[in-house]
């Protein structure tokens, strides 16, 4: 998958980049959606779609915590995306946002607010993994804002 970075980004004020995500937004105290903002869509993109994943976590390919689809170029607020968009299986295979809730002592993690503007629609809710087999070659312009997040 090509790392096309120019204009398109992800923020949020809830955290910096590589800052550490507050409790509430992990898993198993709150599970609160971080504020996240788009900007700088790229001509030409047909839909947004936005991923979480924990490279991390202590399985095979990490673990996804929330995919969203059918997000509309012109959307920046990101705040509400679960209620307004197709929101895909995460790595436990329910629809949903999942907070971080890495293993305790198993020290920080890293999590990926991944966004993709793409040249085309996505075809119902495929997992991260699916999406990114399929859609890689649809990917107009990608990036990503990091947050952390360690259980003690």
């Amino acid at each position: 998958m090509p790392l096309n970075i120019k204009d398109l980004k992800i923020t949020s004020v809830d955290f910096q980049p590589l800052g550490k995500l507050r409790d509430e937004h992990a898993g198993d105290k709150g599970n609160v959606l971080p504020r996240l903002k788009v900007s700088g869509v790229p001509a030409g993109t047909k839909e947004l779609a936005v991923i979480c994943h924990d490279p991390d976590a202590p399985l095979a390919n990490g673990f996804t915590h929330w995919v969203v689809y059918g997000i509309d170029p012109s959307t920046t607020d990101l705040s509400d995306a679960q209620e307004k968009f197709r929101v895909g299986p995460n790595g436990a295979g329910h629809k949903q946002y999942y907070g971080p809730q890495p293993p305790a002592g198993h020290g920080q993690h890293h999590y990926y607010f991944w966004v993709y503007a793409l040249d085309t629609k996505v075809e119902g809710t495929p997992t991260r993994e699916e999406f990114l087999q399929k859609y890689a070659g649809n990917i107009i312009e990608q990036n990503r804002i990091v947050g952390l997040y360690e259980n003690k």
